[in-house]
């Protein structure tokens, strides 16, 4: 069904898209998937965000 899809297509559900939700909206939503995507390829290689160094850190400190 959607190997079908071929540019035209694809162009015009982005259109809606951005008549529906707005610019401001599709890059916020752009941005939480990204930050998303991070966070789960972090989790897989198993190395701390650097939130939680910073906190490991204060935590030794004190």
């Amino acid at each position: 069904m959607f190997g079908s899809l071929h540019w035209p297509e694809v162009i015009l559900i982005l259109v809606i898209l951005l008549l529906v939700f707005g610019v401001g909206r599709i890059s916020k939503i752009g941005g939480e998937l990204g930050s998303g995507i991070k966070a789960f390829k972090e989790g897989l290689s198993g190395k701390k965000s650097a939130e939680e160094d910073e906190q490991s850190e204060d935590n030794k400190s004190s």
